[in-house]
């Protein structure tokens, strides 16, 4: 039966989520704590060792501008609201944060032009400003195309020079082979490293997924390259269980331990594994709670990303004013993990890891699809479903009946239903571009199966 091996832990959850309940917790995000006041001048910088920049340790990632509707700028086809990024640039300024992230992937390809006239209201020297070589097509990859993507990026940020600039995304795709159409047989790289000895750059690094080789062979390389910075998926479930969950993946651990005996500064992306960290499994949240009842349980993997020396800053798309001033909260200033608190979070990652969860961090990369499906909605509702326990087992399970409802109504109001799983048709043009290396068909396959079954009655 397909899903038995869920059977053993669901009391376990069931229980643990009743505690919570009853406790008068909440499964809390980002925003649980926001209404308080966020403190001015109290940001944790790190020092970059080599350009002596003094960056902000909460950086600000503008992947999910806000839309005018109100949702991210990276769902639907809304314009970005530019007085909203405005107001959220404003206040992440006055309260510390000096380090932006974009790309000319982000938001449908407008994150630049709203990040650089939001940023170009304020002094060049208050804010350092990374964007990426973001050459995914094809048909980017020779040379001129390549170049006017950068040249393009410079145009829409407004400025004349990169403070950051990354190759963006290394090790995806076909590895090694893509890595080298991408940035050397095209002479890119060679160009970039002449644009930050011209000080059009002034430091250059990447950032990694998926293929191992590909971040071992660069850093092999340091001699030649000399990387300034490497960005990283870092947060204290990949810490140990990347390849746990997904055997294409690799664990932080190694990753950061590698950059820090060569005193490469780390930049951290996905700190909550794309909201995962900040939504988790009731049992979780009533522990945490525990320890730190003022606190978000976003905060957690935000101190965690902190904890470690070497990491430069940690990045954060926030769409809202409530999740900035939350995070703020955790950097102004940070309060580092004790190791009694780290081997804590160990637990609890080892505690989530038995819910056989899709490792999906709505990065949106996998759309559009062809045929029209939302697929991180469709994934991210069934971890939603498996987190609070609403995946029955069985139909004698005496939860089905709840259960079965909660799960069928709440994928149709969460998921249109031309939209849904069945209108797969395992075409893979997803897969690839997944920077988790989900086999997005197999998976949809699998949902649309269990709804089927959900509808009849019988698991």
């Amino acid at each position: 039966m397909e899903h038995q091996h869920y059977l053993s832990r669901r009391n376990f959850i069931k229980a643990a989520g009743a505690a919570a309940a009853a406790a008068g917790l909440s499964n809390c995000g980002d925003s649980s704590s926001a209404t308080s006041s966020v403190p001015v001048g109290g940001m944790t910088y790190r020092l970059n060792p080599v350009t002596k920049d003094k960056v902000s340790l909460l950086g600000f990632g503008c992947m999910r501008w806000p839309s005018v509707g109100g949702r991210s700028a990276r769902e639907g086809n809304e314009e970005i609201d530019q007085d909203m990024v405005n107001r959220l640039v404003d206040y992440a300024i006055d309260h510390g944060v000096n380090y932006f992230d974009t790309s000319p992937a982000y938001c449908r390809g407008a994150s630049e032009r709203a990040t650089g006239i939001a940023l170009s209201r304020h002094p060049r020297n208050k804010y350092f400003l990374a964007t990426k070589m973001s050459n995914f097509s094809p048909s980017t990859w020779s040379f001129d195309a390549s170049k006017a993507i950068y040249l393009n990026s410079l145009k829409e940020l407004r400025v004349d020079y990169l403070d950051y600039m990354l190759l963006h995304g290394v090790g995806m795709g076909n590895g090694m082979a893509e890595f080298e159409s991408r940035y050397i047989k095209n002479g890119m790289l060679d160009f970039l490293l002449k644009e930050r000895e011209s000080g059009r750059i002034r430091n250059l690094g990447f950032s990694y997924h998926g293929d191992v080789r590909v971040f071992d062979y660069l850093l092999s390389q340091q001699d030649q390259f000399h990387w300034n910075f490497v960005q990283i998926q870092m947060n204290y479930m990949d810490w140990k269980y990347a390849k746990q969950i997904n055997p294409r993946n690799t664990n932080a651990e190694y990753l950061y331990q590698e950059l820090a005996q060569r005193n490469i500064p780390v930049v951290i992306m996905e700190p909550l594994l794309g909201g995962r960290l900040s939504n988790v499994p009731p049992s979780v949240v009533a522990q945490m709670k525990q320890r730190e009842p003022e606190r978000s349980i976003a905060s957690w993997a935000f101190r965690f990303a902190g904890s470690f020396p070497k990491v430069l800053t940690v990045l954060s798309g926030m769409t809202r004013m409530e999740h900035l001033q939350d995070n703020l909260k955790s950097f102004c200033p940070l309060q580092p993990l004790s190791k009694e608190e780290l081997a804590f979070l160990q637990q609890m990652a080892s505690e989530m890891m038995e819910l056989p969860t899709i490792p999906c961090n709505d990065c949106k990369y996998c759309m559009p699809c062809p045929y029209g499906l939302d697929i991180p909605s469709i994934l991210l509702h069934y971890n939603k479903c498996l987190n609070e326990g609403n995946i029955p087992d069985s139909s004698q399970d005496p939860n089905f009946q709840k259960a079965r409802r909660t799960f069928l109504i709440g994928y149709d109001r969460s998921v249109p239903k031309l939209r849904q799983a069945s209108h797969c048709i395992g075409c893979n043009q997803c897969s690839p571009h997944c920077p988790q290396r989900i086999d997005i068909p197999k998976e949809l396959r699998r949902i649309d199966h269990f709804v089927e079954r959900l509808k009849l009655g019988s698991l």
